[in-house]
């Protein structure tokens, strides 16, 4: 484990360890919200997902997250390696709105909501967080309408196009606040 998150008072979890987490992804992903993040030093990007899936995809431990064309941080998602998915106490809901409703393109979203990134890992994740997957990425695809067996989520969802894109990453490294 790097020193920085041993000194932020994360714990990296092993693979039995990321199995026996207690984590509804229900509840934390589509209610408490998660942060989506790629990049490092050089330039990263975060935005705040309800939307998004964990499990198990070919033997492994992933996650996906899905990501709109007009999102800045799929920028960096698409140019990078890894990417990661960090998830929050309630006290931290503000931050998180303000980073899914605001791009990084136009504001400096550590700065106006006080989160620190921490690089760690090929990826981004925060010093605040309470949960942080760090995912290599292992798959990536646009849906198109024409996949959709059910054409009303069309309609419900994309009235204005911009189908998503699915990345699936495998979990490299997990860690929790201690």
């Amino acid at each position: 484990m790097s020193d920085k998150m041993n000194e932020l008072g994360f714990e990296k979890l092993s693979g039995e360890q990321i199995l026996s987490m207690d984590i509804n992804p229900f509840k934390r992903i589509g209610q408490d919200w998660m942060l989506v993040t790629a990049g490092d030093e050089k330039g990263w990007n975060t935005m705040t997902a309800s939307w998004g899936f964990a499990g198990v995809m070919w033997g492994k431990n992933a996650i996906a997250a899905v990501i709109r064309p007009q999102r800045y941080t799929k920028e960096f998602i698409d140019k990078s390696e890894y990417f990661s998915v960090c998830f929050f106490g309630e006290e931290y809901k503000k931050a998180l709105a303000f980073c899914g409703g605001n791009s990084g393109r136009d504001f400096d979203k550590a700065k106006e909501t006080g989160l620190v990134p921490v690089f760690t890992d090929g990826s981004t994740v925060f010093e605040q967080a309470s949960v942080a997957f760090v995912c290599k990425k292992l798959y990536a695809q646009a849906m198109k309408a024409e996949y959709f067996t059910d054409k009303s989520q069309i309609d419900a969802w994309y009235n204005d196009g911009g189908f998503h894109t699915e990345y699936i990453g495998e979990i490299v490294a997990a860690y929790v606040k201690k």
